[in-house]
């Protein structure tokens, strides 16, 4: 098993994926992000967390934070039109991680650098052939941890995830559909909707990458977590609204209401190029991952459905509720 553990990038929702299976291990970790006072509250209440700081462009500070932790889980993001800074700050991440003698890292990844498919089905092996700036700088990403592992200097392997949906995840493909869906309202769409997808429920995201990590065979290589089976947006969005007690009602908008809305939307601008993967989906086969853990526990997506509509409803319920009393208590400090 491993040792220390650092979840660098922890805020985002596969972070706390990751911080809720090590928590469930009873096993201390640090989450490590650039502001004290989101970490403070999102992490501050668990005593098995420890929280630090990083300023990536500062090479001292890489490596207090990589000080005396074992396996460095890496899910460091950018805005979508920052996706030059993926490789360069995996190699700062890298350089401080060999320099405090970290031994392994862990990437969370993606679909992009597998490029258009070209099979069916698509098993690690299959071409890292990327077609977009995004998968050309995935993959540089991916090239310099796997060449830091083939050097010696430290284990590193890589989980690569497709699009993935649950409670507090904005970022998805599914999100306007919840919305829409608990307002009897239309679903705004990114289109199209109907040939096949699949999505990973994150909640079901930190098991795996806990044992992942623990594996002294997964290291040198990547592995594929498929979702809990082939579907379709238009599917998982017939069953969205019908567990809302609604009749579905969807728009959908294609490349060119996308690329319009781009002139005002930096997101939306940067969402083209990737439009290729609701046409000709990377449909993962994660048969190695299976054979490696030997069993993967996947949410079926009308569980999933059902627990983010409960999610957000509470949500709802909480943010209507009357602002409890103040304590008096200083805020965290910035």
């Amino acid at each position: 098993m491993a040792g220390k553990v650092a979840l660098f990038g922890a805020s985002g929702v596969i972070g706390q994926s990751v911080a809720q299976a090590l928590r469930s291990q009873g096993r201390p970790y640090r989450v490590v992000g650039r502001s004290r006072r989101s970490l403070e509250a999102e992490f501050g209440a668990d005593p098995l967390a420890e929280v630090a700081t990083w300023n990536p462009d500062d090479p001292a500070s890489v490596r207090a934070a990589a000080r005396g932790v074992d396996t460095l889980i890496y899910m460091v993001g950018v805005n979508y039109w920052q996706f030059h800074l993926h490789p360069e700050l995996m190699r700062k991440t890298l350089d401080g991680a060999i320099a405090e003698g970290v031994q392994r890292v862990l990437l969370i990844g993606t679909v992009y650098p597998y490029g258009l498919p070209q099979a069916p089905s698509v098993k690690e092996d299959h071409p890292r052939e990327p077609h977009t700036f995004k998968g050309r700088m995935r993959k540089a990403q991916e090239d310099l941890l796997l060449a830091e592992d083939a050097a010696g200097r430290i284990h590193g392997t890589i989980l690569r995830l497709p699009d993935f949906y649950g409670p507090g995840v904005e970022r998805s493909f599914l999100h306007r559909a919840f919305l829409a869906a608990l307002d009897g309202k239309r679903a705004s769409l990114i289109g199209p909707i109907d040939p096949p997808h699949e999505f990973v429920y994150v909640p079901d995201v930190g098991p795996v990458v806990t044992a992942l990590m623990d594996e002294p065979r997964a290291y040198g290589r990547a592995w594929n977590l498929a979702g809990a089976g082939v579907t379709s947006q238009r599917a998982l969005v017939d069953e969205i609204f019908r567990q809302a007690g609604h009749p579905p009602k969807v728009m959908t908008m294609g490349k060119g209401m996308v690329r319009l809305a781009g002139l005002f939307d930096p997101f939306m601008r940067e969402l083209v190029e990737m439009l290729y993967l609701l046409k000709t989906p990377v449909l993962m086969d994660d048969s190695d991952l299976r054979g490696l853990l030997g069993h993967v526990h996947k949410t079926p997506y009308a569980e999933g459905i059902r627990q983010t509509l409960a999610a957000l409803r509470e949500q709802r319920a909480a943010n209507l509720s009357p602002a409890p009393a103040a304590t008096g208590r200083p805020h965290p400090a910035p």
